[in-house]
């Protein structure tokens, strides 16, 4: 018979019954001999190892549960100083109070413009609406099905991502599914989103174009001025008074009202403790600060602003990546398709540069050329959307305009290995562009172009003197006569040096210097260059 004792861990074999006692003796007799033996084990190697395993096996999959249950469930509370957004809120709340079909909203925007904040925020404010809240971090498919296994796994109906799936299609009630940070374009999220009437669906994203999926949708970009100054002050640990609040108030607006740049600003200042020192830190070293993670934080957000920016970026294919970096050169609002469509058809006349000399701008216009060599919008279009589809570029359907987050800009242009090259690249196909304008659209054109050959200007873009002398006409058209001036009379003193007082080309752009000079009044001067002109020319 074999006995397991379980608190000694020992193993009892017993025999069978000893024999009858021998014959009588004055003394009594022996007794016989056993008839089978009796043996007593003390091994723990020898107590069942398959029952052993199987203990071991029902724990892990005990614990396993259980950190299923804690992720599947676990929905991180909101930061501490989250503040604003109340119209975002109320958004969702409205949408949120029907039943009877399912829910699905998507918050977008831009990386650090607090998406995931507003919906944990939203969620602490009406857990009690929903029967149960599933967490799935979405930033890669393994993730995603990892997810959804732990709802299976959690609710005990299976052990996949598809029993996940099942679960929520079947159990007709109010779950709430969170999908965060559902960055990944290549990633078909429909096949992750439960395929039935009822639920409810939350995802944040960069991607604007998962906004197909929703029922309804907000785009989240900058602050409000007020709720942007509270954060800021929430998180350098600053009192709110009319100076620390005049103070962060040009702060905030520094930053463009990002909350991510503010609540990093706001950790620096909480260490330095210096409110009135960080605008002249921030204004020389914007990158570092912007690049640094604070030690301490006040939600699990793991990125800098410009790491954020920058996971984005590496994903891009090369011509999404040029196409955002040059855009970098341009001013941040106002970018048109039609800058690159009509630099793409310069002619190249005799007294211009050379295709040697324009190769790069001509290499980065051939990403969007067709077979034949002509401009091709669906080739403009794909690389477009590559960078839209994170947030790093906005597109006015209206007004059929891009436009850059000045933090996004600033930082693009932070990161090229070559940033005058960039700017001498992009000035000149600027030039190229203005070449081929259009007649009837030249005013529209002209106030559109003034901003980005203002920045050329600014950043001393290293051209061709013939496309110095484009700028000066959508200036002009545009009424900014005195940059105009400026720019003409360094054209005029370029010119001479290199053609000499009296070459054609010299003498056509004292010729404008002087109709110029006449608009602004300055008859003088205007008459002064005229008679120079008509001397040099008999």
């Amino acid at each position: 018979m074999f006995l397991l004792d379980g608190d000694s861990r020992s193993l009892h074999i017993s025999g069978g019954q000893g024999g009858p006692g021998g014959p009588a003796h004055l003394q009594g007799g022996q007794g016989g001999a056993g008839q089978g033996p009796i043996v007593h084990i003390t091994t723990p190697q020898l107590i069942a190892p398959n029952l052993q395993a199987a203990l071991v096996t029902e724990q892990a999959s005990g614990l396993r549960n259980i950190r299923a249950a804690q992720t599947a469930s676990h929905c991180p509370p909101p930061s501490r100083i989250f503040c604003g957004r109340q119209d975002i809120l109320n958004n969702m709340h409205q949408f949120f109070s029907d039943t009877g079909t399912q829910h699905i909203y998507v918050l977008h925007g831009l990386g650090g413009a607090g998406k995931t904040q507003i919906a944990l925020k939203f969620i602490k404010e009406s857990s009690s609406r929903f029967s149960v809240i599933f967490f799935i971090d979405t930033s890669t498919i393994a993730t995603i099905q990892t997810g959804l296994k732990n709802i299976a796994i959690l609710k005990d109906f299976g052990d996949s991502p598809q029993d996940g799936l099942l679960w929520l299609t079947t159990n007709i009630e109010e779950w709430l599914l969170f999908f965060d940070n559902a960055d990944d374009s290549s990633i078909n999220l429909n096949d992750y989103i439960p395929q039935c009437d009822h639920g409810n669906v939350i995802i944040t994203s960069r991607n604007p174009g998962l906004c197909v999926y929703a029922g309804s949708n907000s785009l989240v970009s900058d602050m409000e001025e007020e709720d942007a100054v509270t954060l800021l002050l929430k998180s350098a640990l600053q009192k709110a008074t009319n100076r620390t609040e005049e103070i962060a108030a040009e702060l905030v607006k520094l930053l463009h009202y990002l909350p991510l740049a503010i609540v990093q600003a706001g950790a620096f200042i909480s260490k330095s403790r210096n409110l009135d020192g960080y605008l002249a830190l921030y204004t020389k070293n914007q990158a570092q600060l912007l690049s640094e993670r604070p030690a301490q934080s006040h939600d699990r957000y793991a990125w800098t602003v410009y790491t954020t920016w920058q996971m984005s970026f590496d994903r891009l294919t090369p011509p999404a990546a040029l196409f955002l970096q040059y855009c970098s050169f341009l001013h941040y609002n106002g970018i048109s398709e039609e800058i690159f469509r009509y630099a793409s058809e310069y002619q190249f006349p005799s007294n211009g540069p050379s295709k040697e000399e324009l190769q790069e701008p001509l290499e980065f216009l051939s990403c969007f050329l067709g077979p034949t060599g002509k401009w091709d919008s669906l080739q403009f279009l794909n690389a477009t959307n590559e960078v839209q589809s994170y947030s790093l570029i906005s597109f006015d359907t209206e007004r059929k305009l891009f436009s850059i987050h000045p933090l996004v800009h600033a930082w693009s242009r932070a990161i090229v290995q070559d940033p005058k090259q960039y700017m001498s690249t992009m000035g000149s196909i600027l030039g190229m562009a203005i070449t081929k304008r259009f007649q009837w659209d030249m005013q529209l054109t002209s106030l559109l172009l003034c901003p980005h050959i203002e920045l050329a200007i600014q950043m001393d873009s290293k051209v061709a003197l013939i496309f110095k002398y484009q700028y000066v006409i959508p200036l002009w058209e545009g009424g900014r006569y005195k940059e105009a001036r400026k720019l003409l009379e360094e054209l005029l003193e370029e010119q001479q040096q290199v053609l000499g007082e009296s070459h054609p080309d010299t003498l056509c752009i004292m010729v404008s210097l002087a109709l110029l000079y006449s608009n602004l009044g300055d008859y003088q001067k205007a008459k002064r260059i005229s008679i120079i002109v008509l001397e040099k020319q008999t």
